[in-house]
């Protein structure tokens, strides 16, 4: 009796833990987005960069874009919803949108582009994944030989 009560309960957690595992994947991945206001081509079509776009995700501003300018923030789930004031050009009127995206699962740092998004463009037109430009530095030879004197084998410790 007590060994398939003890059955019962180790199978019942391993489900629940299953289960909560599940959950978490759709809801609780985070991800990190990055608001691009640059002009694009896509189909043979150039869709241009408004003047200024501001973006506002969870009532609170998180970028405020000139053309070819970028921003970021930060999102937990797969929906992810914004607010998009456009002005097209400067001095131009305001117009405020509410925008809805699906995210994909398999990218961390997703970068949305605000024209395509706004043209109704496919996921494949303004999403692409964050790739960070590795910098390489210049390094410069150093010579030891000249600093300790002599061929530098040590002469002048002694040596």
């Amino acid at each position: 009796m007590k060994s398939k009560r003890r059955i019962f309960f180790c199978a019942g957690t391993v489900v629940l833990l299953i289960a909560i595992a599940a959950v978490m994947m759709v809801i609780g991945r985070g991800h990190t987005l990055y608001f691009e206001n640059t002009t694009l081509e896509y189909g043979g079509t150039t869709y241009e960069a408004p003047y200024k776009v501001v973006v506002e995700v969870n009532g609170e501003r998180a970028a405020s874009l000139y053309a070819k300018e970028r921003g970021m923030a930060t999102w937990i789930g797969q929906n992810f919803q914004m607010m998009v004031d456009i002005t097209q050009e400067k001095g131009g009127e305001e117009l405020r949108y509410l925008v809805n995206l699906n995210l994909p699962y398999d990218m961390d740092g997703i970068v949305v582009n605000i024209p395509a998004v706004m043209a109704g463009l496919p996921q494949e037109a303004w999403c692409s994944e964050f790739v960070q430009a590795i910098v390489e530095e210049d390094v410069e030879d150093i010579d030891l030989g000249d600093d300790l004197g002599g061929d530098g084998l040590g002469e002048d410790l002694g040596m």
